[in-house]
């Protein structure tokens, strides 16, 4: 399944302003109740989210449900974010309940690979550039391609993405899809090395 492709957002920088937030308070275990990516929003941040006998009492406490947030789709937050397990059903979670960009002082690598296949930007920023987004409470705007964050006060900050990360966000693109858009260079390459080492190459039989 094609990721969302991201050109450009403007949204409410919710604050989730933690250091270390493991895939495991993502998405806990115990709401992981299938292998696909859907049905897994419900169950984001659950740890924190909820409270009560029932599981699903909103904590009034917690940002995600605080009402100014409803649709917020950039989630603030400190370093390390994503680390713990490699397991991707945390953005699966994040991505279909709406997240498209993660502003963080860092990432674990694992996790910020697993954004950039499922269409959630992931972007590093300095500590002073997160505390005044989240001191300023007001929208912030995204954009890939001039690789920049802009506050409503006229603040820009910069952010670092590698080309090939950069064309997957944007179109919408996967590993796969991407590596196939090269399917005539792969086509011609193996032409070329046929016909010079043909004893490598079992022939299809008659």
């Amino acid at each position: 399944m094609m990721a969302q492709p991201f050109s450009q957002i403007t949204s409410l920088a919710l604050p989730l302003l933690r250091d270390n937030v493991d895939t495991d308070q993502i998405i806990p275990s115990r709401e992981m109740k299938s292998t696909g990516k859907t049905g897994l929003a419900s169950g984001l941040f659950a740890g924190w989210r909820y409270i009560g006998t029932s599981g699903r009492d909103p904590d009034p406490a917690f940002i995600l449900n605080d009402p100014r947030h409803a649709q917020s789709r950039v989630i603030l937050t400190g370093r390390n974010f994503g680390c713990g397990s490699s397991r991707e059903h945390a953005v699966w979670a994040l991505a279909e309940y709406g997240v498209r960009a993660i502003l963080a002082e860092s990432f674990a690598p694992i996790f910020a690979g697993n954004c950039v296949r499922n269409g959630i930007v992931p972007i590093v920023l300095e500590p002073d550039a997160i505390a005044a987004i989240a001191a300023s409470d007001a929208p912030v705007s995204i954009r890939l391609d001039e690789q920049d964050v802009t506050g409503a006060d006229g603040s820009r900050w910069t952010f670092e993405i590698d080309a090939e990360a950069k064309a997957m966000l944007r179109d919408g693109l996967d590993a796969i899809d991407l590596t196939l858009r090269q399917a005539g260079d792969i086509a011609a390459w193996q032409d070329r090395d046929r016909a010079a080492r043909p004893w490598i190459y079992l022939e299809n039989p008659a």
